[in-house]
């Protein structure tokens, strides 16, 4: 797996809609944040464009982009703008030749797990999960969350994925493994079974986390994968931000405790509390990047190839 080369200071920034759009004022916050890091931007042309009402564009439009961005011998990195909604329809139109030809930084969360999937399963290109210029990087921007992301991008020889200061990882079940990271947003990996981009997890580790849904859908999912076999041959499990989950008809039965019950009989570490997904405070993690976790010096450290 190909750990992308860094973003130097001053190179170019190439920001892409692959889920649903923006507004014009927020194109403009965008580009500027951007420019004020020391970046040059391109930006792809249909950011703001309303398809459906919840997407930027048709599928054909989002997916040719990411093609133009990996094929621009101008462009450093590829920043996503937001995720959404829509991203599976675009995923049928990348052209993976171009982007095993040209890997480059790609960044992006929740809707953007079936982009990761792709290019880190068929394109040999690690990715990284974190954060998205109008969701994070216009407001909210917090100094750990930036650090982290700069350090992830731009490491050499290891990363360590770090917590913010006063939130301690926690061990569902105690162990070390050592592998490749896959996973991302849970729907969209339960999604994924029966696709051309079904999440593989032997020999690998499965990162997890989820926004704003109800309780019974965090068990019909994570159910969807332990009953396709996808915790059967993984080497570990990563639980990152649960946000916003509601159980209205007993709150205090969470979604630890639900996911705790899912996983009783799934003999491999399992690391939770990772701030990592739609918190806000959003660590980086590097996607197809091989990763030792320890549950007893409580450390999640990937190895940087490039």
């Amino acid at each position: 797996m190909r750990y992308p080369e860094k973003l130097k200071q001053g190179g170019t920034v190439g920001i892409i809609c692959p889920s649903s759009p923006i507004t014009k004022e927020r194109e403009a916050e965008c580009i500027k944040v951007l420019e004020d890091m020391g970046y040059r931007v391109k930006v792809a042309d249909n950011l703001t464009t309303n398809h459906g009402g919840f997407m930027a564009g048709d599928g054909k439009a989002r997916g040719e982009w990411i093609n133009r961005m990996f094929a621009d011998p101008e462009v450093d990195a590829i920043f996503c703008i937001r995720g959404g909604d829509g991203g599976t329809r675009a995923y049928q139109y990348i052209d993976l030749d171009v982007v095993r030809a040209n890997p480059k930084i790609f960044v992006g969360y929740s809707d953007v797990t079936t982009m990761h999937l792709l290019f880190n399963q068929q394109a040999d290109l690690v990715t990284f999960h974190g954060p998205m210029v109008s969701s994070n990087m216009v407001s909210g921007f917090d100094e750990e969350t930036k650090k982290a992301f700069f350090d992830a991008i731009n490491a050499e020889g290891t990363y360590e994925f770090k917590n913010p200061a006063g939130i301690p990882l926690q061990v569902m079940k105690e162990g070390k493994a050592t592998g490749p990271v896959v996973g991302g947003n849970l729907s969209l990996l339960s999604a994924s079974i029966g696709t051309p981009y079904e999440m593989d997890t032997k020999g690998k580790i499965i990162f997890l986390e989820e926004v704003e849904e109800p309780i019974t859908k965090i068990e019909k999912w994570a159910y969807h994968l332990k009953n396709a076999g996808k915790f059967d041959e993984c080497k570990g499990i990563l639980l990152g931000q649960f946000t916003g989950i509601t159980n209205k008809n007993m709150p205090s039965y969470t979604e630890i405790e639900c996911l705790s019950e899912i996983l009783e009989d799934v003999n491999v570490p399992v690391m939770y509390h990772l701030e990592s997904g739609h918190g806000e405070k959003i660590i980086t993690l590097p996607f197809g990047a091989s990763c030792t976790m320890d549950t007893e010096t409580k450390t999640i450290v990937f190895d940087v190839n490039r």
